[in-house]
C-alpha cells in the first residue's frame, strides 16, 4: 500500500496504474491483484486506511472538558495528523477527487452529505450551550465548521506545494482565527 501512495504521489492518481504500482514494488502484477483484484479496490482501501487511522488518531479531542479546548484540539489533532502522514493525505485528496462509479460520479464526494462538518457543528453547539461561545445561529454554524475544515484541507495541499510551509505557525494562527471567531462578547 505505502508503494501505491508513492505513485500516486509521483505520477498521480490517473497514471498510478496496477502496472506501475507492481513495477515500483518490484512485483508482478499478479501479487497486487491477488489482494486487490482492480485498481479501485486498491483505492477504496487506502482511503478506508487513513480514515480508520485518522479516527483513531483523533480520538484524544473527545476528552476535552471544554468546547473551547475541544475546538483547538480538533484543529491542532487535525493538522498534526496531516503533517505525519503527509504523503497518504495527498494519495487520498488525488484518489478522492478523481475515483468514479459506473455511472462517472465520484464515490467520495457527496454534495449532500455534509457528515464531515458534524463534529464541528456539535462542538460549536456545545460552545453556545455552555456559555463559552458567542450565540452562533444554525446557518452560521455549518459556514464556520466548513470554513473550519476548508482551512484544514488547505493546510494538506500547502505542506504538499511548499516544502517550507511551516505547520506549526498556521495552526497557530488557525486556532487564534476561530478563537476570535466564537469569542462571547463581554457584557
Amino acid at each position: 500500500m505505502e508503494v501505491a501512495i508513492g505513485t500516486i504521489c509521483d505520477i498521480g492518481y490517473a497514471q498510478a496504474s496496477i502496472g506501475q504500482i507492481a513495477k515500483r514494488a518490484g512485483v508482478s502484477k499478479g501479487v497486487i491483484t491477488y489482494h486487490f483484484p482492480s485498481k479501485d479496490e486498491l483505492m477504496q482501501h487506502i482511503v478506508e486506511d487513513l480514515y480508520v487511522k485518522g479516527a483513531s488518531f483523533m480520538s484524544k479531542i473527545a476528552t476535552e472538558s471544554t468546547a473551547s479546548t475541544m475546538l483547538r484540539s480538533y484543529i491542532e489533532t487535525n493538522l498534526e495528523y496531516i503533517l505525519a502522514h503527509k504523503q497518504h493525505v495527498a494519495a487520498v485528496a488525488d484518489i478522492v477527487m478523481n475515483l468514479r462509479d459506473e455511472e462517472g460520479k465520484l464515490i467520495y464526494h457527496k454534495p449532500t452529505d455534509n457528515a464531515i462538518y458534524a463534529p464541528l457543528i456539535e462542538i460549536l453547539q456545545w460552545g453556545q450551550e455552555d456559555g463559552s461561545f458567542r450565540p452562533i445561529m444554525p446557518a452560521s454554524a455549518q459556514v464556520m465548521a466548513m470554513t473550519i475544515r476548508s482551512a484544514i484541507d488547505l493546510a494538506s495541499q500547502q505542506l504538499v506545494l511548499n516544502p517550507d510551509f511551516n505547520m506549526k505557525e498556521y495552526a497557530d494562527e488557525l486556532i487564534q482565527l476561530f478563537e476570535a471567531a466564537t469569542r462571547k462578547s463581554p457584557v
